[in-house]
């Protein structure tokens, strides 16, 4: 099967974070403040894939305020942080929206994904990835992290699922 058929069942996309959504660098303040910097192009397809009818989550080993108000302003409700096993917590977050792994996707960019990306439906990454962990996604986004790559992953399932050009169409009215 490849990467549009496994994209065009899917029901659920969940991104990591730190690396994927952000180029992976952590600011840190003298005070111990973290900041992140995210991308809006990657925010907004992250919404035209919501409003096209795929659930979307974000799973990250990382606890930090950012990431919250980031989803709360992309209005994704699915966040687990501080996920140490993310096996479990992918597990978790199936049984809880009903699906199977199979109409799940995650999108991951360090060895501590791989049991997410082996699990999943459709297994997505970033081009600055290790090879390991390219070698087994069924998608490598061109575009960096941080930098259009999770947009990338979003327009492909879009367009795998028949829903882009519809998107697309709403801008043009």
């Amino acid at each position: 099967m490849d990467a549009s058929e496994r994209a065009r069942g899917l029901k659920l996309m969940l991104f990591d974070v730190d690396g994927v959504l952000t180029d992976g660098t952590l600011y840190l303040s003298n005070n111990g403040e973290e900041m992140k910097a995210f991308n809006t192009l990657d925010g907004h397809g992250i919404k035209m894939l919501r409003e096209s009818g795929v659930a979307v989550g974000l799973l990250t080993a990382r606890r930090s305020r950012v990431v919250d108000l980031r989803a709360k302003d992309l209005g994704i409700e699915l966040v687990r942080q501080g996920a140490t096993d993310k096996a479990r917590a992918f597990q978790d977050l199936l049984i809880d929206q009903g699906i199977d792994a199979g109409a799940a996707g995650y999108m991951g960019d360090d060895l501590v994904d791989l049991p997410v990306l082996m699990r999943c439906g459709f297994a997505a990454t970033v081009p600055g990835a290790p090879e390991a962990v390219r070698s087994r996604a069924h998608y490598v986004a061109r575009a960096a992290a941080g930098r259009g790559a999770a947009r990338e992953v979003c327009e492909f399932i879009m367009r795998a699922q028949a829903t882009l050009e519809r998107a697309i169409a709403g801008y043009l009215a």
